[in-house]
């Protein structure tokens, strides 16, 4: 298949284009061009403004593609932007748990926010929450491009040795360099993906019939406390923890968990959260200490 990856060079979108390769696809990322990738001649590549309407339409005017992929999406009127420049047969969004705000819980499924019901607002980013500007994106393809097969993929947090948002990295080294830290969840219980996996969940539902919102997660969930005792455990320094330090990275997040029922009847597999969490953590530790 002929196949656009917006965002390709980034933290999800590499994942995807690097899985598509592998099965075979034609692939063309669209990007700032700021920054190097390492797939050599393997793709074809675009240089995009993302929130730019004129530049997408100049760049994208006329060209054709089985599945456009879109990392990047963050407002109803990024996606009109796009959708409107480009010609597709299946569009693919990454979206957020965050949609499900603030009735975040366990075991939550994908009827729990409804974007073909909720009020559309044509929004650039910026104007609203980052909760309600991701629900906008999600309203502007099934509501006012319903004609193009869609999906929505809602995630949680994506971590791995290249999350640049180093979310996982700070509490390793917050503790290795015997920094003070606030966490105001410890026993909250999280869940996860691993970038890689995102890349190959997304990249999977090229060939499959599955639309609409998705739930896509590792299975299981984990306690900031444990990740703070394995921390600790490994390292042998004691994490110190003050009301009056830094905020860390996943402080105000309950405790979730997503229903993969969707995703797992389709044909998925997801790995379980503790396959490969602790092998990171062990990793950054590693990296951290060089």
């Amino acid at each position: 298949m002929k196949i656009l990856v917006v965002g390709g060079t980034g933290l999800i979108g590499s994942h995807i284009t690097r899985e598509l390769l592998k099965k075979g696809h034609q692939v063309t990322i669209g990007t700032r061009g700021k920054g190097e990738d390492n797939f050599s001649d393997e793709v074809q590549r675009l240089i995009l403004n993302r929130v730019e309407p004129d530049n997408l339409l100049q760049a994208l005017n006329g060209l054709e593609f089985d599945v456009v992929y879109d990392t990047q999406a963050y407002s109803s009127n990024e996606v009109k932007y796009l959708l409107e420049a480009v010609s597709c047969k299946k569009y693919i969004e990454v979206s957020t748990i965050s949609v499900y705000s603030p009735e975040i819980k366990n075991l939550l499924t994908e009827e729990e926010f409804d974007p073909y019901e909720y009020p559309l607002n044509w929004c650039d980013r910026g104007e609203f929450s980052y909760d309600e500007i991701k629900r906008q994106a999600e309203c502007a393809i099934f509501q006012s491009y319903a004609a193009i097969p869609s999906i929505a993929v809602r995630i949680p947090y994506v971590i791995g040795i290249d999350d640049t948002t180093r979310r996982l990295h700070a509490y390793v080294e917050s503790i290795l360099n015997k920094k003070a830290i606030h966490i105001d969840n410890l026993e909250a219980e999280i869940s996860f993906i691993k970038s890689s996996e995102a890349g190959k969940f997304m990249a999977w539902l090229a060939d499959t019939d599955l639309q609409g919102p998705v739930n896509a997660s590792s299975i299981g969930q984990i306690s900031i406390s444990e990740i703070v005792a394995y921390i600790e455990n490994k390292t042998g320094i004691k994490a110190i923890l003050s009301d009056r330090a830094d905020e860390a990275s996943y402080n105000g997040c309950p405790s979730f968990s997503l229903n993969l029922e969707k995703a797992t009847t389709a044909g998925f597999e997801f790995s379980s959260l503790n396959e490969w969490i602790f092998e990171l953590i062990d990793e950054l530790i590693k990296v951290s200490l060089t």
